[in-house]
């Protein structure tokens, strides 16, 4: 791997994460320059639980990028919470936590997972 800052930084999310997973199943975010991705994945049996993205959603079309990133964790947050999910661990990979990624995250905090 390259030591560029981005895979500095994704590899000391993810470590942060491993340590902090324990029983909790992993928030993973994916960010285009388009879309954002989100899923919950159980890496124990190696399954998605739930999964949302700003493709995928329809009242997510319209607005800023940020606007459809609070929608898409907003979605994931009710799509976690049918299944029985309320704690994750948030796997922001090698993304900052600002604009879009921290959209997602308050408002999956506002539909109810913690992490």
């Amino acid at each position: 791997m390259s030591n560029t800052s981005a895979t500095r930084r994704k590899l000391r999310a993810r470590r942060k994460v491993r340590t902090a997973m324990g029983e909790r199943p992993r928030l993973s975010i994916y960010r285009s320059s388009k879309h954002i991705y989100a899923q919950i994945i159980d890496d124990k049996s190696g399954t998605t639980l739930a999964a949302a993205s700003t493709g995928a959603l329809k009242e997510a079309a319209a607005g800023s990028k940020t606007d459809r990133a609070a929608a898409v964790g907003k979605a994931l947050a009710e799509a976690a919470a049918a299944k029985g999910v309320k704690q994750v661990a948030f796997d922001r990979g090698q993304y900052r936590y600002h604009g879009r990624v921290k959209a997602l995250a308050d408002a999956a905090r506002e539909g109810g997972l913690d992490f």
